[in-house]
């Protein structure tokens, strides 16, 4: 073949395939805006805690305005007259937007097809400024009554009607996310709130099943992102406020753990008050576990002797590698665990993951977790001052 009828070739090819490409992921939103004539419409792309302005384009004399884009996945955009007139989209590619509204009330009264994300948006806001609005009057009446010889028992009403109100936006809310938790859309009801304050919902579990869902299809998304990080983030502290709150009711800053050694004899975590105490969580079969042991082997030479002790519990289900493990670490401390993965001690103090350990003051008081390196030896030896 001619190179050149070869270069040209390829040239086109080249052009189809590309052009293919751009025109798979392209979508479009127009519409009518009326009332609204030679005035500027910008659509912006909304990111996680700004917006930045992707198109603009001037209303035509019917009203008519158009913009074309393309994206990889289910995007938020506003579609934006000023700052206090506009509409939030949520644009698939592929999706021909169309929405048609009047000027004088753009951001509440409009109709839109051509998009299923957008439209669940819409049923969110809606359903959300219908609540916020039953609630704004409930309290313009108590403002107006307050000073009432009745007032009081009105004032209990009020708010028993308020509470059912908020509650019934709740279970919408909860409902919308968990018939939906592959739609981008429950980013937006997971988010919701009723003031500056107080979101919606504020249940981590349903959270964590929208945002797992949505990491799964959509991990690029920096929406889905932040929602991510922040489901983590909430899930932590959850677990520890859990910790907390089995400590102050059980009376003790510790929960006690009484599980059989290697050689069948049980043994309390409470047996050693008045010495400082490390209760570390292990496997033998993990291999992380197995080099902090090499650590905490040099932390009891350097100060055993001294009133620091080591209880270790295996989560371990096999007892031939959990005994061949301690005599090959040369483990000699106290090591129990029931080899059905000391679950009970584990649930206790929350651990989702070996090696995990917490320091025990001479009364049983948690003092530090999850220490590692210098810091485990810092935090020892400043105890045993």
């Amino acid at each position: 073949m001619d190179f050149r009828r070869f270069v040209v070739l390829v040239s086109v090819v080249g052009l189809v395939f590309f052009g293919c490409r751009e025109e798979v992921n392209r979508f479009s939103i127009s519409g009518k805006i009326s009332h609204a004539e030679g005035k500027v419409v910008y659509l912006e792309e909304l990111l996680v805690s700004s917006s930045k302005v992707i198109d603009s384009t001037k209303i035509g004399k019917n009203g008519g305005f158009e913009f074309k884009g393309t994206t990889n996945l289910p995007t938020y955009y506003l579609l934006k007259l000023n700052e206090n007139k506009f509409i939030t989209l949520l644009v698939d590619s592929l999706e021909q937007v169309v929405v048609e509204a009047d000027i004088a009330n753009f951001e509440r009264d409009y109709n839109i097809q051509g998009s299923e994300g957008s439209v669940q948006v819409k049923m969110l806001n809606d359903h959300l400024y219908d609540t916020k609005h039953k609630l704004d009057s409930l309290k313009s009446l108590m403002s107006l009554y307050r000073g009432n010889p009745d007032f009081e028992s009105q004032r209990a009403q009020w708010e028993e009607e308020s509470a059912r109100i908020q509650n019934e936006q709740v279970e919408f809310s909860t409902r919308f996310v968990m018939d939906n938790p592959f739609s981008m859309a429950s980013v937006l009801a997971l988010y919701q709130k009723f003031d500056n304050q107080n979101f919606v919902l504020n249940d981590i579990q349903v959270m964590r099943v929208a945002a797992s869902a949505l990491n799964s299809i959509y991990p690029q998304s920096g929406h889905v992102k932040a929602l991510y990080q922040n489901t983590v983030q909430l899930l932590k502290e959850e677990r520890s406020a859990q910790l907390q709150r089995f400590i102050q009711e059980q009376g003790d800053n510790s929960p006690d753990i009484v599980l059989p050694d290697e050689n069948g004899n049980e043994i309390a975590l409470s047996s050693l008050r008045g010495k400082i105490v490390l209760l570390h969580f292990w496997s033998a079969v993990d291999r992380n576990s197995r080099i902090m042991n090499q650590a905490l082997v040099e932390a009891y030479r350097k100060y055993s002797n001294r009133g620091f002790e080591i209880f270790q519990v295996s989560v371990d289900t096999d007892r031939i590698e959990w005994i061949d493990a301690i005599d090959h670490d040369q483990l000699t401390w106290i090591n129990v665990g029931d080899m059905e993965g000391s679950r009970h001690a584990t649930n206790s103090y929350n651990i989702r993951s070996v090696p995990y350990n917490y320091l025990l003051d001479r009364e049983g008081m948690v003092v530090a977790r999850d220490l590692k390196g210098q810091a485990l030896d810092n935090a020892i030896s400043n105890l045993l001052k």
